[in-house]
């Protein structure tokens, strides 16, 4: 009975840290990326006319790997930029800066969260373990490029646009080129996004030196920048279509995800940025639900050969 308690407390602990740890990756924003490499294991699937028993196995290892490998990358750059995140009075609540959670037990979770990473890679195929570091050194160089690039948008878009390619990989064991076509986009689509996100920060970026678009180019024009961005990302979704030889359920999916990329930059304004949450979380978040919805009934339903 005298460790029964003090067990029962270290547990208790060490659950609430990890409540406080998801919060503060922000887990449930796993959706912007995963929808899209869900696509792309499914387009991979339909591709390779792979066998439905094989499939789910791969899809769940493919969900670990995607989670596991954000929320390492996302604690990481709550660490990095814990020092920042105290000065900048919108993110100065954040759990490191505000004491809630402690730099190593924050180290600790996103080394916990890489090794799982490695290992669901391994239980893919071998090329996905070989790339497996390549990824990690990817999604964790975004942290530090705020300090020395306006093109930080694009190097974060680039960690999330990989998914789709790696989730090819996992499936199939080799890269399809046409695939890349949706690497672009989601690369586009997080660029723009995270545009119109770092806008909140513009005159903290330009008083701490740090490098954004809306830091070097003014609100009003990055939020220009941002919907070019996207209107390539659009682009890319029509040549991706093409290349897959894609049904009426996909192109409707595509058409879906203009009229909301619309709706989301009818939102804000250079004048006005108090919907930016709704913009970034709430639309980002259907976008990507949506995009796998319709393409995904296409894949599923669509009879081979059409």
């Amino acid at each position: 009975m005298h460790t029964a308690a003090p067990v029962s407390h270290a547990l208790s602990r060490l659950w609430r840290r990890t409540v406080l740890t998801l919060e503060m990756i922000r887990f449930e924003h796993s959706v912007f990326a995963l929808p899209f490499a869900l696509t792309s294991a499914l387009l991979a699937w339909r591709e390779s006319a792979m066998e439905q028993a094989r499939l789910w196995p791969k899809l769940g290892w493919i969900l670990v790997c995607m989670v596991t490998a954000r929320s390492a990358a996302m604690a990481f750059n709550r660490i990095l930029d814990a020092a920042i995140d105290a000065r900048n009075p919108r993110t100065q609540n954040r759990h490191i800066p505000a004491g809630l959670l402690s730099r190593g037990f924050a180290w600790g979770f996103t080394a916990v969260c890489s090794l799982l990473f490695l290992f669901a890679s391994a239980m893919l195929n071998p090329l996905c373990l070989k790339l497996a570091p390549a990824a990690l050194a990817v999604v964790f160089f975004y942290s530090w490029t705020k300090r020395f690039t306006s093109l930080s948008h694009l190097l974060l878009g680039f960690a999330l646009g990989i998914a789709p390619a790696a989730a090819w990989i996992a499936m199939t064991g080799t890269l399809d080129p046409r695939i890349l076509w949706l690497t672009a986009a989601v690369t586009l689509w997080t660029a723009g996004f995270d545009v119109i996100y770092s806008c909140q920060d513009f005159e903290f970026d330009r008083r701490e030196g740090l490098f954004s678009l809306p830091a070097r180019l003014g609100i009003a024009r990055a939020l220009m920048a941002a919907r070019g961005f996207h209107v390539l990302m659009v682009a890319a979704l029509i040549f991706l279509a093409r290349a897959f030889g894609a049904g009426p359920a996909a192109w409707a999916g595509t058409l879906l995800t203009g009229a909301l990329l619309v709706w989301e930059h009818r939102l804000v304004r250079a004048t006005d940025l108090s919907r930016v949450d709704a913009a970034f979380f709430t639309v980002n978040g259907w976008i990507g639900v949506l995009f796998l919805g319709f393409w995904a009934a296409d894949i599923v339903f669509r009879p081979l050969g059409a």
